[in-house]
């Protein structure tokens, strides 16, 4: 290109050959009259150089002659704006105007995706409505009742969960005038306790006997207004009067079964004759067994020997049957109702059932109209938790046990039962320590850790004689007075009469423990042996000083104590009582 067409010919700089034009703001190339006109507008420019919009190419300040190559000079188009490569061509424009760029038309696909997707999008946010909706109408079936802080607070992901079920006798619902005592205030007729591992590896159901002699305490109880009334608790009274009798709740329950046990439940459910019915009949019935044919007036259970599909009412009656079965009291009912609770579990636990939505909402109706449960799982997001943790459990590891019991001695007519004070306390210490009352699978044997075998250390070893330890004894969580009745268990019968009570414990202790200066190994392990202490309860510390001055081991009662003389060595396994197991059909006889 020469220098006129690199716009630098006759000394005009190539800034003042760029004009603007007032018709489209914007500035566009303007060379000599010698030169071809470019057709090409340029980009918007300021004036340089004192040149101004307007101004011809004289030099800076000069007052160029009109030119019919100036935007606008008669004779003359002003060439329109540049296109971009391979757009396509501009509709002709008004005069004086830019033309606009055409709209792109939409293909008859893209036309066709849009619709789809809008529509699809329609279709979730109704979807996600309705499902809240649905939420929402489970959640407003959900009757709940405070716990009054009878419970651990709900149950947790890391821990044992215990969970108290509760089966009334109230003639609650359509259909149930036959059934239960007329005015009933709702006892506790079917109680058990799911205690499922912390590992998920296994689980107890414990059945407790309504017929079972115990003591009810007080019971706070949260009235309608919100205020709280203490209705005072009985001794040596039936287990079922822990509800409905003198208005008392289930939380009253709760107190009651760890008032027996030592194992505060992390909530409750309480289920009436309808959720026996409705739950059945949601999961399309479960089978039972019958080693002989039952024919019983009073539940109205009609059934011939044999396996039986049963549900709705006669669910009903057969958990309920006793008189036809057994030595028809009390205790033959509860097998029953293992037997069939084993046969729901196997049910709800079944492809059958968690493949089909049908049955899974019919579940959900039926589990939220016919529980009440406590304030820390009124929520169907609760429900569901639980249910997760509860899901993890194999049946063929879920085991089936009665609280021990002997007949009640003070009794002429046998009417009532009372723990049998051998097993009982075997039974509900296994259950507190979270040991299997079934043969888990075991995994591949490990060799015991470096902890285990430094617990079991503390207990080897030379033992002083009872009457060379000096103790102090303190309450750290055990019943009122249990330091004292420790004293004089140890110096009356044990003769370790270096003893003394050293008050309460700065702090409470779930466990109790056993602390011991580096000269006091020997004093410890004899304290040990006496108490039924493991190696664990031992903890190598520092000495305090007696009342007399002298140096002395530290026996701090935790909230495991039960009693001066009862050996607090954790069981390793379960004990010897009668149970079933929820993966094997046991047939009623």
């Amino acid at each position: 290109m020469d220098a006129q067409g690199r716009g630098r010919a006759d000394n005009i700089d190539p800034a003042d050959q760029w004009v603007l034009n007032p018709n489209t703001g914007e500035y566009e190339l303007r060379l000599s009259a010698s030169a071809p006109q470019s057709a090409v507008p340029g980009p918007r420019r300021p004036a340089s150089r004192g040149s101004g919009p307007g101004t011809g190419g004289a030099a800076r300040g000069g007052t160029a002659a009109p030119s019919r190559d100036l935007p606008g000079a008669p004779g003359r188009e002003v060439p329109g704006p540049r296109r971009r490569r391979g757009a396509p061509a501009p509709e002709d424009p008004l005069p004086g105007r830019r033309g606009r760029r055409p709209v792109k038309k939409k293909s008859k696909a893209k036309k066709v995706l849009a619709w789809t997707g809008g529509t699809m999008a329609f279709i979730v946010l109704a979807a996600a409505g309705a499902a809240y909706l649905y939420i929402e109408h489970l959640n407003n079936n959900i009757a709940s009742s405070p716990d009054d802080g009878a419970s651990t607070g709900g149950f947790q992901k890391d821990k044992a969960i215990n969970i108290l079920l509760i089966g009334t006798d109230k003639r609650t619902g359509a259909g149930n005038e036959g059934y239960g005592d007329a005015g009933s205030v709702g006892h506790a007729d079917t109680t058990l306790l799911l205690h499922v591992s912390k590992d998920r590896t296994n689980g107890t159901v414990l059945s407790i006997p309504r017929d079972l002699i115990v003591n009810v305490p007080d019971c706070p109880t949260t009235q309608e207004d919100g205020s709280t009334k203490v209705i005072p608790g009985t001794r040596n009274v039936r287990f079922n009067t822990s509800l409905g009798q003198y208005e008392r709740t289930p939380s009253c329950t709760m107190r009651t079964v760890t008032e027996l046990t030592g194992i505060t439940p992390d909530n409750f459910m309480v289920a009436d004759f309808n959720a026996v019915k409705t739950l059945t009949s949601a999961v399309g019935g479960v089978d039972v067994c019958l080693a002989k044919d039952i024919k019983d007036p009073d539940s109205h259970l009609n059934l011939k020997k044999g396996t039986r599909h049963i549900e709705g009412e006669t669910a009903l009656a057969f958990v309920r049957t006793r008189h036809a079965v057994g030595l028809g009291g009390d205790l033959s009912r509860i097998a029953l109702q293992q037997q069939f609770l084993s046969a729901l579990m196997r049910k709800l636990k079944s492809n059958d059932t968690l493949t089909s939505p049908t049955k899974m909402i019919k579940l959900a109706e039926a589990g939220t109209k016919a529980l009440t449960v406590d304030s820390k799982l009124d929520s169907i997001g609760k429900l569901k938790d639980l249910g997760l943790e509860l899901g993890k459990l194999d049946t063929k590891n879920l085991t089936f046990v009665t609280v021990p019991v002997v007949d009640n001695p003070a009794e002429k007519i046998k009417a009532t039962v009372i723990p049998n004070p051998a097993t009982a306390p075997q039974v509900f210490q296994a259950i507190q320590d979270d040991v299997s009352f079934t043969a888990v699978k075991q995994k591949e044997k490990e060799k015991k850790s470096a902890a285990a075998k430094a617990e079991a250390a503390r207990l080897e070893g030379t033992k002083s004689e009872a009457s060379d330890v000096r103790v102090r004894v303190l309450n750290g969580g055990a019943p009122a007075g249990s330091a004292q009745e420790t004293l004089n268990w140890l110096q009356n019968t044990e003769g370790v009469e270096k003893s003394e009570n050293g008050g309460n414990a700065p702090a409470q202790l779930s466990r109790t423990t056993l602390v011991y200066g580096p000269d006091e190994a020997d004093q410890a392990r004899k304290l040990a042996e006496l108490m039924g202490l493991s190696g664990a309860a031992m903890k190598p510390g520092k000495s305090v000083t007696n009342s007399q001055g002298l140096p002395a081991i530290t026996l701090t009662l935790g909230k495991d104590f039960k009693g001066a003389g009862v050996s607090l060595t954790a069981p390793t396994k379960a004990p010897d009582v009668e149970k079933s197991t929820a993966d094997k059909v046991e047939c009623a006889k």
